[in-house]
């Protein structure tokens, strides 16, 4: 504990001193006073869980640590998850630290949730509920997930708090969206810990109850399989974007801009979900097709030939051909293509105009604009917000969609713009820094400015100047 704040140390040596008081009621009585056999298959369970799934709680072990809460007394279900905490893997350093802290803050809760079950007269009700029809089965499961509420309350309370003592955190920052975030899966944990519980009890006796693992065991399976999937596709973006920024020095941090710019249009648009996520992707990947196109073209500082204008134009659909096989990108792939088509028809590669223009790329092209106007580059310094915006309403009807241009508009107006915040800082979130006891909190987002910072970014050229070598959207 030498590597933590003095208040951490303090915070943890009480909640462990609080777990030993809760559970000490259950190694002071007799044998008889303890079902010694359903708190040892119990943990047992939860500890083969917690040491193949390398995490402080797995998803699928959850339901056994409220099963214990409903068939156990308090004093004995704060000592069913103390085995598998002290044996789960751990990443980080100090490793017995936070085994430690593990196995009391969770020893707490559950004793908390059992104290509760008990309160609302659950024990009783399940005893009653052998059938499910019978009057006692809704006491019972109201009383679990009521039990359920209260464990979810009570670990997010402690792990916020050793986010105050250790990573010195705000107490707002440490608890803000936390228990929304894990109230979900403890309401889903209540019904199937107290199905768990009913069929325990039944003649059919722990071996069935065990059984009813198996289908949140297979759920869980299908969403850790998701979530790898999901953070394969992100590193997957975040290598095309890394190596458009390594060969074009001077966009770099535009193409996360420009997903976040057009996440913010298309809320404002009433995108959600899925689509608002292609989106972001891509914003971001809009540029990709510049791996394609000769670096000393991306990187020249003087104007451009008309054949070497003709080259740059080609990268939309460089990128194109470029993603058209991965899957998921869905509707991104026709912004990528299209994000410098103009309404008027005037734009590339296709010059295609009005509602033929896909609406992705629609998007794009207003954030890519507004980006690339309010960035510094080396002929020209960075436009304030409200230029840039002005500049857009200008060029809207013939060059923009106007309804992008207003959506655009209404988000900078409410949220303002902070150019320095990018796509990766939105999608890191549950890291947790070295020394850290807890699980970081999704991150709030940076406070928001109406001047944009200066920076090198944007797309291949200055805002709108139809009188210049350059294209009215900035690009080459």
């Amino acid at each position: 504990m030498r590597a933590l704040p003095l208040g951490a140390r303090a915070y943890v040596l009480c909640a462990v001193l609080a777990g030993v008081l809760c559970a000490a009621p259950a190694v002071a009585r007799s044998g008889a006073a303890v079902p010694w056999a359903t708190l040892a298959l119990l943990a047992a369970v939860y500890a083969a869980g917690a040491r193949e799934a390398r995490g402080p709680w797995p998803e699928w072990c959850g339901p056994v640590l409220l099963a214990g809460a409903f068939l156990l007394p308090p004093a004995a279900a704060a000592l069913v998850a103390v085995p598998g905490a002290l044996l789960a893997r751990v990443e980080r350093r100090p490793a017995g630290v936070r085994r430690t802290w593990r196995a009391a803050r969770l020893s707490l809760a559950l004793w908390a949730a059992s104290y509760a079950f008990g309160a609302l007269g659950g024990p009783n009700a399940l005893r009653a509920a052998q059938d499910p029809g019978a009057p006692g089965f809704p006491h019972a499961l109201a009383a679990a997930l009521a039990a359920a509420l209260v464990l979810c309350l009570a670990t997010t309370a402690l792990e916020g708090g050793v986010l105050v003592t250790a990573e010195r955190h705000s107490p707002r920052a440490a608890w803000r969206g936390r228990l929304l975030g894990s109230l979900a899966p403890h309401l889903v944990h209540g019904p199937a810990a107290l199905a768990m519980a009913v069929l325990w009890r039944s003649p059919y006796g722990p071996a069935a109850a065990l059984l009813a693992l198996l289908p949140m065991y297979v759920c869980a399976c299908v969403f850790a399989l998701y979530h790898r999937e999901r953070a394969a596709h992100q590193a997957t973006i975040r290598a095309l974007v890394q190596a458009v920024d390594i060969k074009d020095r001077y966009t770099r941090g535009h193409s996360e801009r420009v997903g976040r710019a057009s996440v913010m249009i298309a809320r404002e648009l009433g995108m959600r979900g899925d689509r608002l996520e292609a989106l972001r992707i891509a914003g971001i990947l809009h540029d990709v097709g510049k791996l394609g196109v000769p670096t000393r073209l991306l990187r020249k500082n003087g104007p451009l030939t008309p054949e070497e204008r003709r080259v740059i134009e080609l990268h939309p659909e460089y990128g194109h051909e470029m993603v058209r096989g991965i899957g998921f990108l869905g509707e991104a792939r026709a912004a990528i293509l299209h994000h410098h088509e103009r309404l008027d028809g005037s734009g590339y590669p296709y010059g295609l105009a009005g509602t033929d223009i896909p609406e992705f790329a629609r998007v794009v092209a207003v954030a890519d604009a507004f980006d690339a106007m309010t960035s510094t580059r080396t002929y020209r310094r960075a436009r304030p917000v409200e230029t840039a915006v002005e500049e857009l309403k200008r060029c809207a009807g013939s060059q923009f969609d106007p309804r992008m241009v207003r959506a655009l508009a209404r988000a900078l107006d409410r949220h303002g713009w902070h150019a320095a915040v990018t796509a990766d800082a939105c999608e890191e979130r549950g890291n947790v820094p070295p020394g850290s006891l807890g699980s970081e909190p999704s991150a709030p987002p940076a406070p928001l400015a109406r001047a944009a910072a200066p920076g090198r970014s944007g797309d291949l050229g200055p805002p709108p100047d139809p009188d210049g070598p350059r294209r009215p959207d900035g690009g080459r």
